[in-house]
């Protein structure tokens, strides 16, 4: 099976895809079980295995008001959530975990979050799998870096630290005085989610929110790109909208659930999880295990597929795909106007993957080759256990 990666990059897979993943995706995952318990229940086992007296998962970015100050963005607003159900954790025997949602549950939409949004994970028959958290994590981020471009557009140039995750993080992004504000909100989207890959990049090398607490087992989660990018794409909406942001971003939500024709509950979100176990993922591993999951979504640009399963959308409905902004109005492409910067840290195999270069910076134009690595790298581990 031929697999496209991205611009011009293709790679062969053996692997074939499940009936309902007919598209151009790199799979590999690797997961674990929980009972229905909630996020806070994660954060203490968290809290217990570190010894620590607070929990950072919960980083919260900077505060979206009228007139917003330059404190740098942190990695992650909301906690993520992990696919799969009843999900055994390695340092509490008998804990198990479930992050799941229903339509009827979800709260209204707060900037850097809370406990009342209700989060969690959501089958919908025409997008699949949809992380709330992530969701609303990415329509936060474009809305704030949207709030940053107007902030400093008669400068015409933004500059940003964006701390570290996987190596120094910086932003550089030019502002054209002529720019039109849906051009702008479009930039601030595409922006977003490039971080978001970024993050999933970085973590399956490595990186991690809490120290000696890998993230891999949930990098390329099957759920994460479509997720990230439809919050990126209500971000906009919202941004578009005449609506206070996170009374628009509410309404959106629930409009684009409704769109996406989401199950009514959450037994039929268990349901559909329970119907690719050991497909997807599987109980047989305790997180955080890098052998839960056991499909992965590699391919992130330009269209996404959803993970859609098998029997479960109704013969007269369609798989809703989701595009990555590319382009301004005029058809300028927005990567022109921007440059994300990376000095990756060693647990990146960076001069196999780039040894040409001398010096450890990488861009966005850059995260083709780092998802062939990956590739490369699921192939060899399955190479291995067979």
């Amino acid at each position: 099976m031929k697999v496209r990666l991205g611009k011009g990059v293709h790679l062969v897979s053996r692997f074939p895809l499940s009936n309902s993943n007919n598209h151009n995706l790199i799979n590999r995952v690797y997961l674990q079980k929980f009972s229905i318990v909630n996020m806070r229940t994660f954060k203490i086992f968290l809290i217990y295995i570190l010894c620590i007296g607070s929990l950072s998962l919960q980083a919260k970015a900077p505060e979206f008001t009228g007139n917003m100050n330059s404190n740098k963005p942190h990695r992650i607003i909301r906690t993520c959530c992990s696919f799969g159900s009843e999900m055994q954790l390695i340092a509490i025997p008998g804990v198990k975990l479930t992050d799941i949602t229903s339509i009827d549950k979800i709260g209204i939409h707060q900037y850097l979050g809370s406990e009342n949004e209700k989060n969690g994970i959501i089958y919908t028959r025409r997008g699949g799998f949809i992380d709330m958290g992530h969701l609303r994590d990415q329509a936060d981020w474009t809305a704030y870096l949207y709030t940053q471009i107007i902030k400093n557009r008669q400068a015409e140039k933004l500059s940003m630290v964006l701390g570290r995750e996987g190596g120094e993080k910086n932003l550089q992004v030019t502002i054209p005085s002529n720019m039109s504000n849906p051009d702008l909100i479009l930039l601030a989207g595409k922006i977003a989610y490039d971080l978001s890959v970024w993050h999933e990049i970085a973590t399956w090398f490595g990186a991690s929110t809490i120290p000696f607490v890998p993230e891999r087992y949930s990098s390329f989660s099957v759920e994460d790109a479509y997720s990230n990018l439809l919050g990126v794409k209500i971000g906009i909406q919202a941004l578009q909208s005449e609506l206070p942001y996170e009374m628009a971003v509410t309404n959106i939500i629930s409009e684009t659930l409704k769109s996406l024709d989401a199950v009514s509950n959450e037994l039929e979100t268990y349901m559909a999880m329970e119907a690719v176990r050991d497909i997807w993922w599987t109980r047989d591993k305790k997180l955080p295990s890098g052998k839960v999951l056991l499909q992965r979504q590699l391919q992130v640009y330009d269209c996404l597929q959803p993970w859609l399963v098998p029997g479960w959308m109704n013969p007269d409905q369609e798989k809703s795909e989701l595009k990555v902004p590319e382009y301004t109005s005029n058809g300028q492409m927005l990567t022109k106007f921007y440059e994300l910067d990376f000095r990756v840290n060693y647990k990146f195999p960076f001069r196999k993957m780039f040894p040409e270069r001398k010096d450890r910076n990488i861009t966005q134009n850059d995260f083709d080759r780092l998802l062939v690595q990956i590739a490369d790298e699921l192939e060899n581990k399955d190479r291995k256990l067979h």
